[in-house]
C-alpha cells in the first residue's frame, strides 16, 4: 500500500518518521510493529487514542491500553523522561517536538526548475552567554527526489580592482 494511503500517513508532512521509528526501535530494543508505527502516526496526526480507535474499527480502551504498555514506554525512554508522568496522549507529541523529531511543512518549488526539499529542523537551543544571544540550530534538508541542475555558464567574476 503506498505511503500516502495508509492511515494517518498525514503525520509524514510534519515529522521525521524514519529517524523518529528508528529511534523508537532503539528505545524498544527492536523494530516498531505495523501496528505501533500505525498509532504513532495516530499521535502525531493529532488523533486522540478514542479517535485512533475509531478510525481503525478497534475497542477504545484496547487502543489506550496498548499505547501505555508500548509506544508511550519507548517516547519517555527516548526522550529521557522515565520519571515523567504522561499526563495526556499529548505529551507525547510535545516531547518528541521538543526533541527535534517534527519538521517544517514541505518547501514549494516555484517552478518546475527547482529542487522540492523538506526542511527538518532537528534541535534549536537559545542561550544567553555573556550578554550574547547564542542560536544553534541542527537542521537537516531532504530532498524529494534527484533531479539534474543546469550549470551556469559564461559566468564571470570581477574583483574590485577590475570594475
Amino acid at each position: 500500500m503506498p505511503a500516502q494511503d495508509q492511515p494517518f500517513s498525514e503525520a509524514a508532512e510534519y515529522w521525521d518518521l524514519k529517524t523518529l521509528y528508528a529511534d523508537m526501535a532503539s528505545a524498544k530494543g527492536r523494530h516498531l510493529t505495523p501496528t505501533e508505527k500505525l498509532h504513532l502516526r495516530g499521535l502525531l496526526s493529532g488523533y486522540s487514542p478514542g479517535e485512533i480507535a475509531e478510525k481503525l474499527h478497534k475497542n477504545a480502551n484496547g487502543v489506550e491500553v496498548a499505547l501505555c504498555n508500548t509506544l508511550y514506554q519507548y517516547v519517555r525512554i527516548l526522550v529521557g523522561k522515565q520519571e515523567d508522568k504522561i499526563q495526556n496522549w499529548r505529551n507525547i507529541c510535545e516531547w518528541l517536538e521538543e526533541a527535534g523529531y517534527k519538521s517544517q511543512l514541505p518547501l514549494e518549488p516555484e517552478s518546475d526548475d527547482y529542487l522540492s526539499a523538506k526542511l527538518l529542523i532537528k534541535k534549536a537551543n537559545v542561550a544567553l552567554n555573556k550578554n550574547q544571544i547564542v542560536v544553534d540550530i541542527n537542521l537537516r534538508i531532504v530532498a524529494e527526489s534527484p533531479i539534474e541542475f543546469p550549470i551556469a555558464q559564461n559566468i564571470k567574476y570581477h574583483s574590485e580592482e577590475e570594475q
